[in-house]
């Protein structure tokens, strides 16, 4: 693939008299041809991107101007347009705050920045009202049709962009801003435009929103009956490969071309690999106030293990003690334990966190606070087990791996049967994680929060430089499947981390 190249510079060839005689002054080596640009067998004249918050360019936990322009499908445009393609509209926000009302109340926050007023940076929302009022509906059509927070199934749901739904949940409000009317569904829409071309990067809040939430939700293999699901479960892999399917046929039903991405492992983002497991420091006495405490907790658990209830490793597990010093491992509760409280109602389902657990990002929020401010013992994380939301256990984890795989499986083979490129989302977002990509700067985009470059203050989304990253990836599926040739998006144009 050829690198994006700087603006040639033209050398003109200059006729100096010197003398009665004109002499023609040698120019030099002149300089190469430029590339030409092709879009090879695909067309890009007419090109429409589908998919969730990833396609819409949200960042920074919202969705605003200069996030959408910093979108990956619009880095593609600007590439597309040097090989045929045409202009891409763009739904865009009111302004760059990112927060929305439906009828004047707030129902979406401002977008993150750091905090640095108390001496260690925090990400904040920014101060002010978003002027994003939802029942402002926009006209025409957007080439861009990414919906921060759809599902798969969303895509062909009828009246998802109503905004009458919109306050019982029955909508989603970013799609109400442009849905082309009250019932229409987003792949109707998509399809209305003919694209040329189009980009589908689909299936990631299928499976993500149960790992935020810290396993929360269900996972509802087995149910084929989407509009039972709750928001944060697992969409049924059956339901999944029958809409996608439903997708791609209707997308390339007259001719249209395109590249399909796969779903990045969720728990290698920032958002799961921020909160150590271990944050708790302890001086000797309040270790020894602790221990003391849960005595009768570690005891009751030895006497159902001598009455065969449990087994050795179950308690082994379940034991909970503290040290003078830091990395003591914060108290969680976990549904995945025995349940004991028929026994004593004191043995809950509660453990200390281990390394294979993870903590979401969300969970610093709560670590070391008080659940009853009248109670200074009362510590979350500590005296206090953490519930369920602020971390993902190994089986929950087990839940993710397993649906991610078969989402996977079904977006690769239905890439290979509509004959489309397919982007390997996931083995390049865990190059990020594992090993951090170089840049021509000598700088190293990795994982890391706040400090890496590859994602934004939210810790799910890339930042403009990951978007970036990510760009490329598509340009080369393209490339390579339809034997085009585009100018790569510059990874060092845009910003790893915003400053304001």
């Amino acid at each position: 693939m050829k690198k994006l190249l700087a603006l040639l510079a033209f050398v003109s060839l200059f006729f100096v008299a010197c003398s009665d005689d004109d002499t023609i002054v040698d120019p030099g080596p002149q300089d190469p041809d430029p590339i030409a640009y092709s879009s090879g067998s695909a067309d890009f004249s007419n090109y429409v991107a589908l998919g969730n918050s990833l396609t819409a360019g949200y960042s920074d936990a919202a969705l605003f101007v200069d996030g959408q322009t910093a979108s990956f499908p619009n880095m593609l445009a600007g590439s597309f347009a040097e090989a045929g393609g045409g202009d891409f509209n763009i739904p865009f926000m009111a302004d760059n705050l990112g927060g929305m009302t439906l009828g004047g109340t707030p129902i979406a926050g401002n977008r993150l920045i750091l905090d640095f007023s108390s001496g260690s940076p925090a990400p904040v929302p920014v101060s002010g009202q978003g002027a994003t009022e939802i029942t402002n509906t926009l006209s025409g059509s957007f080439n861009n049709m990414g919906v921060p927070g759809a599902k798969s199934f969303h895509l062909v749901a009828p009246g998802y962009g109503n905004v009458a739904g919109v306050a019982a949940g029955l909508a989603n409000p970013y799609y109400a801003r442009f849905a082309s009317n009250p019932g229409a569904t987003v792949l109707g829409d998509a399809a209305a435009q003919g694209p040329s071309f189009f980009t589908l990067w689909l299936g990631n809040n299928d499976v993500l929103s149960f790992a935020t939430s810290g396993g929360a939700g269900m996972d509802q293999a087995g149910n084929l009956d989407p509009s039972t699901y709750g928001g944060n479960d697992i969409t049924d892999p059956n339901v999944f490969a029958n809409v996608y399917n439903t997708v791609l046929q209707t997308l390339t039903a007259n001719g249209a071309k395109g590249v399909v991405a796969n779903i990045p492992d969720v728990t290698k983002i920032p958002f799961f690999t921020t909160v150590p497991h271990n944050p708790v420091p302890l001086d000797e006495g309040t270790a020894a106030l602790l221990n003391g405490a849960y005595a009768a907790y570690n005891g009751g658990l030895q006497q159902l293990q001598g009455l065969g209830l449990i087994s050795a490793e179950e308690v082994q597990r379940r034991t909970i003690s503290f040290t003078a010093g830091a990395g003591n491992a914060v108290v969680i509760l976990d549904e995945d334990l025995t349940d004991l409280t028929a026994f004593n109602p004191a043995l809950v389902n509660m453990r200390q966190a281990t390394a294979e657990d993870l903590l979401v990002f969300t969970s610093q929020t709560i670590i070391g606070t008080l659940a009853n401010p009248q109670d200074p013992t009362s510590i979350n994380g500590v005296a206090v087990p953490l519930a369920d939301q602020w971390v993902l256990t190994p089986e929950e984890q087990a839940s993710v791996a397993q649906a991610t795989a078969a989402f996977n499986q079904t977006i690769q083979a239905l890439a290979q049967t509509y004959d489309l490129a397919f982007v390997d989302a996931n083995a390049y977002l865990e190059t990020i994680a594992d090993t951090g990509v170089p840049l021509a700067d000598g700088s190293v985009v990795t994982a890391s929060y706040g400090t890496g470059g590859g994602f934004s203050l939210d810790g799910v989304h890339p930042s403009p430089r990951g978007y970036a990253l990510l760009a490329n990836q598509f340009i080369a599926a393209i490339e390579a499947k339809y034997g085009a040739e585009l100018p790569e998006v510059d990874p060092l144009a845009y910003t790893g981390l915003y400053i304001n």
